[in-house]
């Protein structure tokens, strides 16, 4: 069971809305020279805006929360996957950088994590805690039965089956939102495998209701969070106390990325 402290004072954490028309190629200065590789090498536009966006939303928000330059905002890559198999000698990836982004050096002991989907690109920041964030667009999925079979636990499963037909798109998302936040938060991602991650249903507050196998967190804190009837997102904090997140508008967030 996770256990939350209501005692305690609320955790904080920013949520920066970026819309992908604020993509700019002046923000690729903002990107290191392997962020830059990267971005050139995605063939559609929409996919290096999206990559854009994040990476430098990343740098200007936490430069902004710890008094320094975007330049001196650094990153290491960590695999939570890879990590945990060269501990145990199954070997660890074929050592290409990849995996969450760490803030380091400057920004040290700040976490992130970025999601996007469709028109939209979320950061989520919190200090000295693990947090995760995700975003799906709505979509009427060709094989929505076998992507709920990838995804949902049986518990959810019977849950989402009982649901009437036309909410059902919706909440298949709402599930699959909380559940990769939680991955993301403890690092593993959708390597770790959705179906081992069970919540509440999306109709429900959010909430871990079990985690079958390892990388389960001591604690979480699970909420969802709002973009319009065509989107599910939720976010996640790794931590036993309550969360007050603290949402930026797309509009504050097309200022920071002017500036």
């Amino acid at each position: 069971m996770v256990h939350m402290t209501h005692g305690s004072s609320p955790l904080e954490s920013t949520v920066w809305w970026a819309h992908t028309s604020a993509a700019s190629d002046r923000l690729l200065s903002l990107l290191d020279e392997a962020e830059r590789t990267r971005n050139a090498r995605f063939r559609l536009q929409a996919d290096r805006d999206r990559h854009l966006l994040g990476r430098s939303l990343a740098r200007l928000a936490l430069a902004e929360r710890v008094g320094r330059t975007p330049e001196e905002i650094v990153f290491d890559l960590r695999c939570r996957s890879c990590e945990d198999k060269a501990r145990t000698g199954a070997g660890g990836g074929d050592g290409s950088p990849h995996g969450k982004p760490v803030p380091i050096g400057a920004a040290a002991g700040w976490e992130i994590s970025v999601s996007h989907s469709g028109e939209w690109v979320v950061l989520a920041l919190a200090e000295g805690v693990p947090v995760g964030v995700d975003v799906e667009r709505v979509s009427d999925a060709r094989d929505l039965d076998g992507l709920a079979g990838y995804t949902l636990a049986d518990a959810e499963r019977r849950e989402w089956d009982a649901l009437p037909e036309p909410g059902r798109v919706e909440a298949f998302f709402g599930y699959w939102a909380r559940k990769e936040a939680l991955l993301k938060a403890t690092g593993l991602g959708l390597s770790g495998g959705l179906r081992r991650v069970s919540v509440t249903p999306p109709h429900t507050p959010a909430r871990l209701v079990d985690w079958e196998g390892g990388g389960r967190p001591a604690s979480a804190w699970l909420g969802d969070l709002d973009r319009g009837t065509d989107y599910r997102s939720a976010l996640a904090v790794l931590t036993d106390r309550e969360v007050t997140p603290t949402v930026v508008p797309p509009e504050a967030t097309r200022e920071l990325l002017r500036r």
